[in-house]
């Protein structure tokens, strides 16, 4: 009896031609790789004057939203943030952040391992005390954001300052940004160094430059200051000159770059950090200085050349570009740190993956 449902055979070799054509096509599309593009996203400019700070918005931790702002900091690495609303308070002690081995509190794995984070120098120093931790982090807010993979950071109880008091909660959260590793903990590092940006760019950021009208006492929200992700182009092409890092077994990838500093008549060697955590006073290390040389005066002319042939020059006011001559043999730190407010009239940019950083006049 004659089947009702049979086909024809000339179907079954349309069909399969119609099956391979369609095959090849999904394979040559799913062969070509797409690009990615740089995250963009903004931060918020608060303070004023000789007081100045950028701050980008914590808005996710483990498995919380949260509404924190961390000091956008490029001379130091890795993110530290008061473990206050963050863990269960029954957790947080005066003596420290109560944790049997590795424990997972609100998607945050809090391990036992503790240690001080320390800022300034033996001058005035202030310190961290906790504990290392992993959690999911994302940056930014609802005008865009990113959310960054278990990010080791430094989950931090208590905060001293260089006088013994103890500092308010989330007082001194940082984002650290440094290319290095945290003298706290070694796993600790950049958070943005964990993230990987896509094909065809590169793991770092760069910065651009700040607006001095947006520094306000209940800070500005600036859009596109931060731009995750490299491209070939900006390692290239872009106008940045870039300076190898020197690696070193403690500190990772050192931030400080070899320059000469010429302040009114005097040259000195240096090494420089540019950091956006120093919100006021440029501090120039001077082995030749005096302890009587202190604060320049304004219409002081300073010029920075690193040794890649980058130059920056500026003059001091009484509200802006203030600079303090120090001697390192007084401060422990031979480091050179110009503020924020080198930031205002150059870029930056820091590659992780090529242990580099660019700098570039606007």
């Amino acid at each position: 009896m004659k089947n009702k449902y049979a086909i024809a055979p000339q179907f079954f070799y349309l069909l399969f031609v119609i099956l391979v054509a369609s095959s090849c096509k999904k394979d040559s599309t799913a062969s070509k790789p797409v690009s990615a593009t740089p995250v963009t996203l903004g931060m918020y400019e608060a303070g004023s004057g000789s007081n100045k700070r950028v701050f980008i918005p914590i808005t996710g931790i483990g498995t919380q939203s949260v509404t924190y702002y961390g000091i956008f900091d490029t001379g130091s690495s890795g993110m530290t943030i008061d473990a206050t609303g963050i863990l269960p308070a029954s957790m947080i002690t005066s003596s420290g952040i109560q944790v049997t081995g590795d424990s997972v509190v609100n998607g945050i794995t809090v391990t036992s391992q503790q240690a001080v984070v320390s800022y300034g120098d033996k001058t005035s120093t202030t310190k961290e005390y906790g504990n290392l931790a992993y959690a999911d982090v994302t940056i930014g807010d609802q005008n865009g954001n990113l959310t960054l993979k278990r990010v080791p950071i430094f989950l931090y109880y208590k905060i001293v300052d260089g006088s013994g008091t103890k500092l308010a909660a989330h007082s001194s959260d940082v984002f650290g940004v440094g290319p290095g590793i945290s003298y706290a903990n070694s796993a600790i590092a950049s958070p943005l160094s964990y993230y990987s940006p896509g094909t065809n760019l590169t793991k770092g950021f760069k910065l651009a430059t700040l607006n001095t009208s947006s520094f306000t006492s209940n800070g500005t929200f600036v859009a596109g200051l931060l731009s995750i992700g490299l491209t070939s182009a900006d390692l290239s092409s872009n106008g940045f000159i870039m300076h190898p890092l020197t690696y070193s077994s403690t500190g990772g990838y050192s931030p400080n770059i070899p320059a000469t500093i010429t302040y009114n008549g005097t040259s000195t060697a240096a090494q420089v950090l540019f950091d956006t955590g120093t919100p006021s006073v440029t501090i120039i290390e001077d082995q030749k200085a005096t302890s009587g040389v202190g604060s320049l005066p304004a219409n002081s002319v300073v010029t920075v050349t690193t040794n890649k042939g980058f130059t920056y020059q500026y003059t001091t006011t009484t509200t802006s570009n203030l600079t303090a001559i120090q001697n390192p043999n007084n401060t422990a730190d031979y480091r050179t740190i110009f503020s924020i407010d080198f930031f205002i009239n150059n870029e930056i940019l820091t590659d992780y993956a090529g242990h580099q950083i660019g700098l570039k006049n606007f």
